[in-house]
């Protein structure tokens, strides 16, 4: 199916909230949405480094820390 949509003379208001509608209904049925066999595989050693204790997860503060931290 192919839409039309005016997105030239749409605010980037209106294109955000477009984009939450269709992230809302995505996110309805998250075992729908395919994914890259090269993904899994990313994850699941990202989980194998957590469990060996090798990683570890950070809160999203701390993540903005060491992000503003490698920026400066």
């Amino acid at each position: 199916m192919r839409f039309n949509i005016p997105l030239d003379q749409m605010s980037i208001e209106d294109k955000l909230q477009v984009m939450e509608v269709i992230w809302a209904d995505l996110a309805g049925t998250p075992e729908d949405i395919p994914c890259a066999s090269w993904h899994k595989d990313v994850l699941r050693a990202r989980e194998n480094r957590i469990s060996e204790g090798i990683s570890n997860f950070l809160d999203i503060a701390e993540a903005k820390n060491a992000v503003r931290e490698l920026l400066k």
